[in-house]
């Protein structure tokens, strides 16, 4: 965990309590800037082992949807009706508004990425239900 640690550059941040509902196991949360007062949310997420998020989908009426820059571990990122994806230290991944989908750590690894949320009109997200543990344990 002490070389996790040093890799997380941006600071784990508190437990992700305001969001636990929607995912499964123990994320962290560290908002790296102010939402009201910048142009874009940047936030730090933490994953611990195994943990991942619900099923969820980005919309907007013009623009939004959300970009993961990974910073250290390994996790997943899968879109509906298509294979999961290995994330590593490096890798950036663009959601488009309006795909289903999951990101998180892998079973045997913490993972963090920074997470972008992109400006657009109208934006919110709808939260889904949990990624199936069949599913996940199956990756």
């Amino acid at each position: 965990m002490s070389d996790f640690d040093e890799k997380n550059i941006f600071k784990m941040g508190q437990p992700n309590d305001a969001y636990a509902e929607f995912f499964t196991g123990q994320s962290y949360l560290n908002p790296l800037v102010d939402l009201n007062d910048n142009i874009l949310f940047l936030a730090n997420v933490t994953f611990e082992s195994g943990c991942r998020n619900n099923w969820h989908i980005h919309h907007a009426k013009s623009g939004g949807g959300q970009i993961l820059i990974c910073i250290a571990g390994k996790g997943w990122y899968q879109e509906e009706g298509c294979d999961a994806v290995g994330l590593e230290p490096g890798m950036v991944v663009e959601i488009r508004p309006g795909v289903k989908h999951w990101h998180g750590a892998r079973k045997d690894s913490w993972f963090i990425h920074i997470a972008v949320e992109v400006e657009g009109e109208e934006t919110s997200n709808e939260w889904l239900e949990p990624v199936d543990d069949d599913h996940y344990n199956a990756l």
